[in-house]
């Protein structure tokens, strides 16, 4: 069973403090192109998402079994059968938006966010914390895709949710700029999801100083109050 304090912990990491996009910075080949609109970056996400969980569990599983002279191969070949039949389960059931992936659904394969996670966390606990570390970690991944593709789009395109009519026949788009928004084509290219990035980076970092500088001053105030009694 996994405790409440474990539970806290791998969510605060998977999500925050060792967010994949924005701290450890890795999988940056999808993340500067497939954000180009929210869709594609959740999507990609959760195909990932199913991929960590369920690689976590099985690697977790079979680590007591596995040399360790060739637990990287072994690895490398359970990641690649779950991508596989993610890939297959996209291409059948979403085949619009598995074509507009393309390639990235089978570079999950070589991704680094998967193969570090299992190696550094799966390898090493229970299949239960690795399956709930490797959703936690997808999660991360996910919001961060989510929201710098929404950006991307919405600065690029003025739209929401373009393409989700892949995903949901009949939905449309949200339109929340006027419609004679001429877009900026910068947001769209690679340089600028790397100049969105770097301002999400910086944002969180912002966060956490503002965050620790609260933390220091708590102690002088406690005191203060202390020794005025």
């Amino acid at each position: 069973m996994i405790t409440r304090d474990e539970l806290r912990q791998i969510a605060g990491n998977g999500i925050w403090k060792q967010n994949t996009s924005i701290v450890q910075i890795l999988g940056l080949c999808p993340l500067l192109a497939v954000t180009t609109n929210l869709v594609n970056g959740v999507m990609l996400s959760l195909a990932t998402i199913i991929v960590m969980a369920l690689s976590g569990f099985a690697v977790a599983s079979l680590r007591n079994f596995i040399p360790h002279e060739i637990r990287i191969p072994v690895f490398i070949l359970i990641v690649a059968a779950l991508v596989t039949v993610v890939d297959l389960l996209f291409n059948a059931n979403l085949h619009e938006l598995y074509v507009v992936l393309g390639i990235f659904i089978p570079l999950i394969v070589t991704n680094c966010i998967v193969l570090a996670r299992v190696e550094a966390f799966a390898n090493k606990n229970p299949p239960l914390q690795s399956t709930v570390d490797g959703i936690f970690m997808g999660v991360g991944m996910l919001w961060t895709l989510a929201l710098l593709g929404g950006l991307r789009e919405l600065i690029g395109a003025g739209t929401l949710f373009s393409g989700i009519d892949m995903v949901f026949p009949g939905l449309q788009p949200l339109q929340l700029l006027p419609d004679d928004y001429p877009g900026l084509l910068l947001a769209i290219l690679p340089p600028g999801a790397f100049i969105l990035l770097g301002c999400m980076i910086a944002w969180k970092n912002w966060i956490e100083a503002r965050a620790a500088a609260r933390q220091a001053k708590l102690p002088s105030a406690t005191g203060a109050s202390v020794n005025a009694g």
